[in-house]
């Protein structure tokens, strides 16, 4: 009589990763419209490695989700063009739209929702900013043991009063990694990155 087997046969299994969730947060005209208080001024790098990523997701067929920051008042107002994506990132038809009201995206009932049902477990998340929704998402995310990897080259932050805008968004990886994964683009996609056009330096010099 031929046993049942008690070792289960990992090798079938070897290669079926959960398919990512690409999630590209509030790449939005408010961050980078000359002049607005939330202009961002260093933040072409991190919009070029957001490109590579979107470009490498949708070749891979992955799952995309876009969210922005919605609401009244002088800023992300739906009445005014400043709420409005950032060029080359308009999503496109198949790929999903979430509304939030605050800066963690889980203030969308309906993303609450979707990551709820499991596609939570492999999500791979970049925009803007990255110490506010980015580490707002990330922090409340992995409170609900969602799995994210944070990409910290394709984001970008604002200065503050004790630090500049790369040293402020430096600052808030340090405290993602805490919570999350972190990586870089070229990571995900695999590739060197392309030559990325800076805006002026402003780090200080020694």
């Amino acid at each position: 009589m031929r046993q049942p087997r008690a070792v289960i046969d990992l090798n079938r299994y070897r290669g079926h990763e959960v398919e990512p969730l690409l999630l590209l947060v509030d790449l939005q005209q408010e961050f980078v419209a000359e002049g607005r208080l939330l202009q961002i001024q260093s933040v072409a790098p991190a919009l070029e490695n957001c490109r590579r990523l979107l470009d490498h997701a949708r070749a891979c067929k992955w799952s995309i989700a876009h969210a922005r920051w919605m609401q009244r008042g002088p800023y992300f107002n739906e009445a005014m063009p400043y709420s409005g994506w950032i060029d080359g990132f308009e999503p496109h038809g198949s790929e999903m739209v979430f509304n939030k009201t605050g800066p963690s995206c889980y203030s969308a009932p309906n993303f609450a929702e979707m990551m709820a049902t499991g596609i939570s477990d492999n999500t791979i998340i970049a925009g803007l900013t990255g110490a506010v929704s980015c580490l707002a998402t990330v922090v409340e995310g992995a409170s609900n043991n969602h799995r994210y990897t944070f990409v910290t080259d394709a984001s970008a932050s604002h200065a503050c009063e004790t630090a500049d805008e790369y040293s402020a968004h430096d600052q808030a990886c340090f405290i993602a990694s805490h919570h999350v994964r972190t990586t870089t683009t070229s990571d995900i996609v695999g590739c060197p990155a392309p030559t990325v056009h800076h805006l002026p330096d402003q780090r200080p010099r020694p």
